[in-house]
């Protein structure tokens, strides 16, 4: 699917309005938080969102993440925004999104649930503690990937994958709770390191991070305000994207597009009935 950059500008537009609401809270509250992933990215490399990005994401220290949870339904305006929390009605997914109302953002899958909503949104991750024994990290890794995969066969997940309908179809059967606290190892906040297992990357050396790195922020430019990351977002974009200041040619970069279906001006639920006759495609995009 070409990507409108009209479309894509104005939609960049909502994100950082979304943003502006999450930033708000967290500073009301003095909860930390960071702009992550390709977010941090374009953040450092082009002082904002990546020109052909179309997500905003941050992230968020567990205890800090679940504090978030629990004071921002009482500050958003209901009417214009809906905060989508984990594991929800509605939303059985294992991060939270800030979505904006009377929008449309549908992406690559069938939703099985009609009342999951589907607007705009920017990613609240958590980050869990990880274990200093190595047996429990890899557990912590495996459980993981159960969560992910029950939460995504709940959601509609599509894929052409042999092995990975299998994985999905046998973790349905195998009940959350366990491995969600192996997951999260709430109230270890001494170990060493920390994990994005519930983040967007799927490599194991890639969600795994000195505790410090999430600690310790600083502010950097962001479309014309100050926004957190890492003090130590050299290493971690390095970890994540190898030589980040280098985009790949414009040849090999295609668009990370999330969404088969945006409108900024109408609800996704004038939408819903036409993602059953679409053909979803699966894709690989670089963010690079």
């Amino acid at each position: 699917m070409p990507q409108n950059k009209e479309i894509l500008k104005a939609q960049q537009e909502v994100l950082l309005e979304l943003w502006t609401i999450f930033d708000e809270i967290c500073r009301k509250y003095d909860i930390p938080y960071m702009l992550f992933a390709g977010t941090a990215l374009g953040a450092i490399r082009h002082k904002g969102i990546i020109p052909w990005d179309d997500d905003l994401d941050v992230v968020m220290l567990r205890k800090d993440y679940d504090r978030f949870l629990e004071v921002a339904s009482g500050e958003i305006d209901l009417d214009k925004y809906y905060l989508q929390k984990e594991f929800s009605d509605h939303w059985p997914m294992f991060f939270s999104k800030l979505r904006k109302n009377n929008t449309t953002f549908i992406e690559r899958f069938v939703a099985k649930d009609p009342l999951i909503h589907q607007g705009v949104y920017i990613d609240i991750f958590p980050c869990d503690n990880l274990s200093d024994n190595k047996v429990i990290r890899k557990l912590q890794f495996i459980s993981s990937k159960i969560i992910i995969a029950k939460s995504l066969e709940k959601r509609g997940y599509l894929t052409n994958s042999k092995l990975k309908k299998i994985f999905i179809f046998v973790c349905k059967f195998i009940p959350s709770g366990p491995f969600i606290k192996i997951v999260q190892l709430k109230g270890r906040e001494n170990t060493k390191e920390v994990h994005t297992f519930f983040g967007a990357a799927s490599d194991y050396y890639k969600n795994v991070y000195p505790r410090e790195w999430f600690q310790q922020m600083e502010k950097c430019s962001f479309c014309g305000r100050k926004a957190p990351v890492s003090r130590y977002y050299d290493q971690m974009l390095t970890i994540l994207y190898g030589d980040y200041m280098t985009p790949l040619p414009e040849s090999k970069r295609g668009c990370k597009i999330h969404a088969e279906i945006v409108d900024l001006e109408k609800s996704y639920t004038e939408y819903v009935g036409i993602q059953k006759t679409m053909k979803f495609r699966e894709y690989t995009r670089s963010i690079r």
